[in-house]
């Protein structure tokens, strides 16, 4: 029971998690139509977030992805002082730091469960009652796992 509560709460959380990218991207994408009204910053800075939903990628990868074009953001917004008279630029900014808030805590909830998750999906006699269920070990939010051949993603 153990095993499929946690699944559940993974699961959630997963869901939760894309959801938050989802509203993240897309106010990623508003607040880029403003900068390029207000500022005189390139429009092909922001050329790769608008591929982004074409491509086939994972939510750690997106992740990643969107963190680089949100620290772009906070540079543009530091750098622009005329940003900081915009109410709809201000309103996109503070829901963008919400949501990062939101993803955090449920990247940690998620990352929480997954260890304990790991923990008995390797520890006898939970093990076996794992895997005659399919209940395999997940990697963290981060993308990395600990049992794969790859050393490269656990450098920053």
């Amino acid at each position: 029971n153990n095993l499929q509560a946690y699944t559940l709460k993974i699961n959630e959380a997963e869901g939760l998690i894309d959801e938050l990218l989802r509203k993240k991207y897309d106010d990623i994408l508003m607040m880029k139509d403003i900068i390029i009204e207000e500022t005189d910053v390139p429009e092909k800075s922001f050329d790769e977030v608008v591929k982004l939903k074409k491509q086939n990628l994972s939510s750690f990868d997106l992740e990643r992805k969107l963190t680089e074009y949100n620290n772009l953001i906070i540079k543009i917004n530091d750098d622009y002082d005329n940003l900081l008279g915009n109410i709809r630029f201000n309103n996109y900014f503070n829901e963008l730091n919400e949501i990062n808030q939101k993803l955090e805590a449920a990247k940690s909830f998620y990352n929480k469960y997954t260890s304990i998750l790991n923990k008995y999906t390797r520890k006898f006699p939970s093990n076996v009652i794992a895997y005659s269920h399919n209940i395999k070990t997940r990697a963290f939010f981060d993308g990395k796992d600990m049992f794969d051949e790859d050393l490269k993603d656990f450098k920053l």
